[in-house]
């Protein structure tokens, strides 16, 4: 009897990890490697892209990026602290695809913010959140 409780214990756990794997956000290497149809740097994407994120995305992310947003306390996962090295690390690409098709809790901005050059704004915005 504890060798059969030992085995569904093993088979469950090794079940669990196979399907916490399979729930990573993937992004295809093509979007990856996107390159904006605006200018990153530009002072006036950025402010548009701040005010997007004031209406889009703060409620989730914080006002700093910090994953502190009040609606963000509400959800199973981590909206995440777009501060970090780690955020930061991303591609443009791919922050550009995540923001536009979504995943999991994260919805699709695409029909939110329709126009491609407000969804690239919103990453030149996210870029001036690092620390």
């Amino acid at each position: 009897m504890k060798k059969m409780i030992l085995m569904v214990a093993v088979v469950l756990l090794i079940a669990g990890n196979a399907v916490a794997q399979g729930t990573a956000w993937v992004v295809p290497a093509k979007d990856k490697t996107m390159k904006a149809s605006v200018d990153m740097k530009d002072a006036s994407v950025i402010a548009d892209g701040k005010e997007i994120w004031a209406k889009q995305c703060k409620a989730c992310h914080g006002s700093k990026g910090l994953g502190d947003g009040p609606k963000g306390a509400m959800l199973k996962t981590n909206p995440g602290d777009f501060t970090t090295a780690k955020f930061q690390g991303q591609t443009d690409g791919e922050l550009y695809y995540k923001t536009t098709y979504g995943f999991d809790e994260m919805p699709s901005y695409e029909k939110k913010v329709p126009s491609a050059a407000d969804r690239w704004a919103l990453v030149a915005y996210m870029r001036t959140l690092k620390k």
